[in-house]
């Protein structure tokens, strides 16, 4: 099982509008991307639980309900009377997503110390990403969570950078250079290596972070594909899947979970398993995540991919 940690949230996005400007149509979809990952885990079947803080409001529950549905251990939620998250969707003419967060003060942010969890034999693995690495108490309890288990469990990361949550880019630096050091394999989108720092080119700043814990590396690309760079067999880099897109909304969050799944089903989620991987073993791995995001890539919002849909592909 992954324990997946971070926010809970709906992603609201404007529909067309009625004639009347008066009047605007809006359509929630439960998201965040570690909620995502936790679901696309289990369509990809993969066991997977959610360390999150849920509100006891309706949209919290209505989170929950997605939760059970999917097959999402919630076990390890923490629940509060703060309201739910909610982040405005635009989605721009190439179907790339822009985000703005109603989010101060809500439910998903709330995780503090005394909310860490004992984790069993069960865990096989830790993921986390995006905006709870900044905003606290959320970030010092996540630090605290892989700091405490990096040495028996597989730890990865997405930083999946939101600066409409914190704008400020030193904090990002700050926080996703302490993770960065605790993980084993991280997954990064070269728009956010840009926003992380710019103009300093990608392979320096992975080049440090293969230098410390990390194993392997997936530096996403977008439509050009993306490129893996691993400790004991150099780098190389592969097409995306010709896909018709819609939009790519949680095409992110789909190759994260296709990593992830990946290497569950071939008991290949431990530290020591991912620092043997052979390179055939990695090629798989990286043609499995490239499928998988092609697929979300094909439909509207995050509506990731089942397991039997990349096995007919």
């Amino acid at each position: 099982m992954y324990l997946v940690c971070g926010e809970a949230l709906f992603d609201v996005f404007g529909q067309h509008c009625s004639g009347r400007s008066s009047e605007l149509e809006l359509k929630a979809i439960a998201g965040g991307s570690p909620f995502n990952v936790a679901v696309g885990l289990r369509r990809l079947a993969a066991e997977s639980a959610l360390f999150a803080g849920f509100s006891t409001d309706f949209l919290g529950d209505r989170l929950r309900r997605v939760l059970h549905d999917e097959g999402v251990s919630g076990d390890y939620l923490v629940f509060s009377d703060a309201p739910t998250t909610l982040a405005m969707v635009a989605v721009d003419a190439r179907g790339v997503p822009h985000y703005s967060f109603r989010g101060e003060g809500c439910a998903d942010r709330m995780l503090g110390l005394e909310h860490l969890p004992h984790l069993d034999a069960r865990v096989r693995g830790i993921h986390l990403g995006s905006y709870s690495l900044v905003v606290t108490p959320i970030a010092d309890t996540l630090f605290e969570l892989v700091r405490r288990e990096g040495d028996q469990r597989l730890i990865s990361l997405d930083p999946n950078v939101r600066l409409g949550v914190e704008p400020r880019v030193e904090i990002w630096q700050q926080r996703i250079e302490a993770f960065a050091a605790q993980a084993h394999l991280i997954k990064v989108s070269e728009e956010d290596l840009a926003l992380l720092y710019p103009g300093l080119k990608p392979e320096a700043v992975i080049e440090r972070w293969l230098g410390q814990r990390c194993q392997l590396l997936f530096l996403t690309h977008g439509s050009d594909g993306a490129s893996v760079f691993s400790r004991r067999h150099g780098h190389w880099s592969v097409p995306a899947q010709a896909v018709v897109t819609r939009d790519t909304v949680g095409a992110g969050d789909t190759f994260q979970a296709a990593l992830l799944a990946y290497l569950a089903r071939h008991g290949l989620d431990s530290p020591a398993a991912l620092a043997a991987l052979s390179r055939t073993h990695i090629e798989a791995l990286l043609d499995y995540a490239v499928r998988a995001a092609a697929v979300t890539c094909s439909r509207v919002g995050p509506d990731l991919p089942y397991a039997h849909e990349l096995q007919t592909r």
